[in-house]
């Protein structure tokens, strides 16, 4: 059910698999949310830095830049909440990604409801 209160909150996903993209792009956009796309650390950051955005969903495994080194540079813009995304890593990786500044924590293959409860609640939260 689409919630017309989400529809000035601004929300960027980062990862490098364009089928996550498409799923996080779809899913939250008919909850009526706004979404901003990235392929890789660097361009997320680009945008943290230009739009705000009012969470963020970054992947943790990346080339170049990854989700951790990524993570240390947007703390060092914004508060926003940030929910790390991974297919890889167990709970040392949950523990490592919360220690940097991680908010939540969802592993793919993830199914939308998952993925629109977390959001959701970080956003009642703010």
């Amino acid at each position: 059910m689409r919630d017309s209160g989400n529809k000035n909150l601004l929300i960027l996903a980062v990862d490098d698999e364009p089928l996550i993209l498409e799923l996080i792009s779809k899913t939250l956009l008919m909850e009526g949310y706004r979404v901003l796309t990235a392929g890789d650390g660097a361009a997320g950051l680009s945008l943290v830095r230009e739009k705000d955005p009012d969470l963020i969903l970054l992947d943790i495994k990346m080339p170049g830049q990854d989700g951790l080194l990524t993570l240390d540079h947007i703390r060092q813009i914004t508060r926003a909440p940030v929910i790390m995304v991974t297919g890889f890593g167990g709970d040392e990786m949950v523990e490592k990604a919360i220690n940097a500044g991680a908010d939540d924590f969802i592993r793919k293959p993830f199914r939308p409801n998952e993925l629109l409860a977390r959001v959701k609640a970080k956003m009642r939260r703010r």
